[in-house]
């Protein structure tokens, strides 16, 4: 394993996932980009998946004991719902794994744009599933649609994010490949 690269690699997700706690406007993060971004670069893919879930558990304990402290009421480990947003990265790593075999701007805007529309449908998904705010049972399908319809007013966001993130991340790794043998894949 090529350290400095690993070094860096986790390093870019790890800022990315800590860049959450800058005021942004809601869904405008990093989260589907540095999943995409760990599934192109990390040679050994247990780390594709590892680095970005640390990274977002390790922003998560900031953002909702930091800036959500109040809302909270209490030290709290995990977001309520978190299965649904750490299965999405999950999937949105094995989609990047897929789409970004060769990295070029046509497969990070693909990537980008695949991660947005996965966190969308499995976050809105867990939004849905067993909240008594929305209809379950028979009427349940016209729950679903009021979930994602929820959160249509965000997805701008959430795209918008992504492909922020996505650009900063591989087209600053890309530039420091240039300058640094040792980030040339082991």
């Amino acid at each position: 394993m090529n350290k400095k690269r690993f070094i860096v690699l986790s390093g870019f997700i790890i800022i990315a996932a800590l860049s959450r706690i800058i005021p942004h406007p809601y869904n405008f993060a990093p989260i589907g980009a540095m999943s995409i971004f760990g599934a192109a670069y990390f040679t050994d893919k247990k780390f594709s998946f590892l680095v970005p879930l640390f990274a977002m558990f390790i922003s998560d304990l900031l953002v909702n004991n930091l800036l959500y402290a109040s809302f909270y009421g209490g030290f709290t480990l995990f977001t309520p719902g978190f299965y649904w947003m750490y299965g999405a990265i999950a999937l949105i790593v094995v989609a990047g794994i897929f789409i970004l075999k060769k990295v070029n701007t046509k497969t990070v805007i693909a990537g980008s744009l695949s991660a947005s529309v996965i966190f969308f449908l499995v976050t809105n998904f867990g939004a849905w599933l067993g909240n008594p705010m929305y209809p379950q049972g028979i009427q349940g399908i016209q729950g679903l649609f009021m979930s994602y319809a929820a959160g249509i007013p965000f997805f701008h966001y959430t795209v918008l994010g992504d492909l922020f993130y996505s650009g900063v991340m591989f087209g600053a790794f890309e530039y420091a490949k240039t300058k640094t043998p040792a980030f040339q894949k082991a």
